[in-house]
């Protein structure tokens, strides 16, 4: 076998086993395809300093979700995820709306009825973090309520939990897109 041809033989082994294992671990993703585990890394929008990262883990009762997010405006703001996983445009409106399957009215996360997206708000303290711990009942990680591949926006001000359609809760000041996360 000449060299160019073991070289390439090579190199299509490798991607073959690159394939055949995917880039998550065992560990978030079960033998029956079930996800456990997905994070999202948030990055600023254009002329913002806000970044962070949250993870969401599946749990008895629903999805805990827990991140920590430097660089906000001290206070309040909208903690959402959106429909599009797209952080393309500098704003971050590319994300488009909130997160809405169900065709709801925009509420707080303890609503009866609420877009899946609604996480309410998150609070920076006086250094501009802001680090949470919950469970959502509503989201998931399958069917028509996955958060996988949606957007996360991390918005200027607080969620005032009834305005419709979002909130009044502003710009967006970070945006990131949740995926399959390694344990």
């Amino acid at each position: 076998m000449s060299k160019g041809i073991k070289i390439n033989f090579t190199l299509l082994i490798i991607i073959s086993i690159i394939s055949i294992t995917g880039c998550v671990s065992a560990d978030s993703v079960d033998t029956n395809g079930n996800i456990s585990k997905a994070v999202v890394k948030l990055n600023p929008t254009d002329g913002n300093s806000a970044k962070g990262v949250v993870w969401f883990t599946k749990v008895v009762g629903g999805v805990k979700v827990e991140g920590h997010i430097e660089g906000l405006p001290i206070g309040a703001h909208g903690f959402h995820i959106h429909q599009f996983g797209d952080c393309s445009a500098a704003n971050g409106k590319s994300a488009g709306g909130h997160f809405n399957p169900n065709g709801s009215e925009h509420g707080s996360p303890m609503s009866d009825s609420r877009h899946v997206g609604d996480l309410g708000n998150i609070t920076a303290d006086s250094s501009g973090s802001a680090t949470f711990s919950f469970v959502d009942e509503i989201i998931s990680f399958s069917g028509k309520r996955s958060i996988l591949s949606r957007g996360v926006i991390i918005h200027e001000v607080a969620d005032d939990l009834t305005s419709q359609p979002t909130g009044a809760a502003g710009s967006r000041l970070a945006c990131g897109v949740v995926g399959i996360a390694k344990n």
